[in-house]
């Protein structure tokens, strides 16, 4: 399958970005959004972004204006219909998913390929509400935040995706200039199952003052050679996605490792959800990490 029209649902973080880097590798892209208000604030993230980027003379006026006009947003399901790949991408909530994947189905031609951006559930527990002819074209497509930056894309194989679909998905990930690894439909994939006992470990040591949280994170950059500390990390995926993908986890195989500290889950009641709500771990000014914050 060449894949040249391509659905989002969800403009948030991971569709907006993953909507960016579609039309920037020249693909029709149409977004679909629950509200207006959702959908042009979604919109505008992608344009600001190219905007900085003409301003940095990263690309020019010509492209920005190539790339816009491939961008499309609608409120309806029923303009997804002409798409021949469609990418969830709604909050981590397996009844929101449900739901999303129950209206794509009605509306979807056969032959394209349906995929969620869950970091953390079963692709199969989605299956349940498909037509059973849409199986072997569903399949997991797991971008990392920011999507722009970030090279790695999961593909999440279950047992009824067949290898037409993966080929497709393959050749997709690779005209975005990004990388393919095929993972396990199981809790977590590859990625997070790795990832994420690292991150709640480091919770647990800024929980009992083992030290700073500007020193635990100072500690894993220079001494591991990390990019980003634990912390700042956890700060930037989001702390209450932190608290849902470790609940799937421990859910899934009931191991300590996976279950959320209590840290993250009185930062989640307070509001600090990281750089998305401007405090988590440390305060946070748009996208500009500031001084860490008492816990």
């Amino acid at each position: 399958m060449d894949i040249q029209r391509i659905g989002i649902v969800g403009c948030g973080l991971m569709g907006s970005g993953i909507a960016q880097c579609a039309a920037e590798a020249g693909c029709e892209v149409w977004v679909k959004e629950a509200d207006e208000t959702l959908l042009a604030k979604g919109l505008a993230r992608i344009k600001g972004t190219w905007e900085r980027a003409v301003a940095k003379g990263k690309i020019t006026e010509d492209q920005k204006a190539a790339f816009s006009d491939r961008l499309h947003g609608t409120l309806a399901f029923a303009a997804l219909s002409a798409c021949d790949l469609v990418v969830e991408a709604v909050p981590e909530r397996m009844d929101l998913k449900l739901e999303t994947f129950a209206e794509l189905d009605k509306v979807m031609a056969p032959g394209a390929l349906l995929c969620t951006n869950t970091s953390s559930l079963t692709v199969a527990h989605l299956s349940p509400v498909l037509a059973p002819g849409r199986l072997p074209r569903l399949a997991g497509l797991h971008f990392f935040n920011p999507v722009p930056a970030m090279p790695l894309v999961e593909i999440v194989r279950t047992l009824a995706t067949d290898e037409d679909t993966l080929d497709a998905l393959k050749a997709f990930v690779q005209r975005l200039g990004k990388t393919a690894v095929l993972a396990p439909d199981a809790p977590g994939f590859v990625v997070n199952r790795l990832l994420v006992p690292y991150l709640l470990d480091a919770l647990r040591c800024a929980e009992q003052k083992l030290a700073t949280v500007e020193d635990i994170d100072t500690a894993m950059k220079l001494g591991c050679g990390h990019p980003m500390g634990p912390l700042h990390l956890s700060d930037f995926i989001g702390l209450d996605t932190m608290q849902s993908v470790a609940e799937v986890l421990f859910e899934a195989f009931g191991e300590p490792r996976f279950k959320a500290p209590p840290v993250l889950r009185q930062l989640v009641a307070a509001g600090r959800l990281g750089r998305k709500s401007g405090a988590g771990f440390y305060r946070w000014e748009g996208e500009k990490r500031m001084e860490a914050l008492l816990l």
